[in-house]
């Protein structure tokens, strides 16, 4: 997902210690980012997966954060598990095939803002659309600001960072294979738990960046 699915990322108000973080564009530090999802498998436990390749843009300014734009790729190829025998059941490919990312058709998933709600002082509601198996719907992310800082001797560009976190139904997108029937736990949950951590950096203070192609 996003994305997030994704996932992934959200532009909030943001605290007095990172009040002289400069407006500009803000790309992700995929050394510093991760993707996961978990999905309820059959009540026993929180089955969890990532993706290895996204990408992410954020345009912000800080005395406008609800008025930020949040772009993000993820690579739906990239799906990795803990799968510990691969030589006997390859669960990568599995997950990655027709029942489920059919991935081969559509190797991309994207997520574009639409709207941020400032929900606390240092928190956000993002809505925004997901493409995902070539079905479109939106998806709510709740973001928290962690900190940030405009720039220093060994990191001179801004630098912000965040944790972020949202539920989908994977059936919204067609992926309803192993959902359990009604009144059952027998299978895989519908409910798609995302959660994100990530990092971006920015312009040095007093310069923005040209914005992205």
């Amino acid at each position: 997902m996003n994305t997030l699915l994704i996932a992934l990322c959200a532009a909030v108000g943001l605290s007095a210690q990172a009040a002289d973080i400069p407006a500009g564009v803000y790309k992700l530090d995929k050394a510093h980012a991760s993707l996961i999802f978990r999905v309820n498998h059959m009540g026993f436990s929180n089955y969890t997966a990532r993706f290895t390749r996204f990408d992410a843009t954020l345009q912000l300014d800080p005395a406008k954060p609800t008025a930020a734009k949040l772009d993000a790729t993820v690579d739906a190829t990239s799906l990795e598990t803990d799968f510990p025998t691969p030589e006997v059941l390859d669960f990568n490919a599995q997950l990655r095939g027709k029942d489920w990312l059919d991935a081969g058709t559509f190797p991309q998933m994207t997520y574009r803002s639409t709207k941020i709600e400032q929900t606390g002082k240092n928190t956000a509601k993002i809505t925004g659309d997901l493409t995902l198996r070539g079905a479109t719907r939106p998806v709510v992310l709740n973001a928290v600001f962690n900190g940030g800082y405009p720039g220093m001797e060994q990191d001179p560009n801004a630098r912000i960072g965040f944790s972020v976190t949202g539920t989908l139904n994977r059936s919204d997108f067609g992926i309803s294979y192993g959902i359990p029937p009604p009144g059952s736990r027998m299978g895989v949950s519908d409910a798609v738990e995302i959660i994100i951590e990530a990092e971006f950096t920015g312009p040095p203070p007093g310069r923005k960046p040209a914005k992205p192609e």
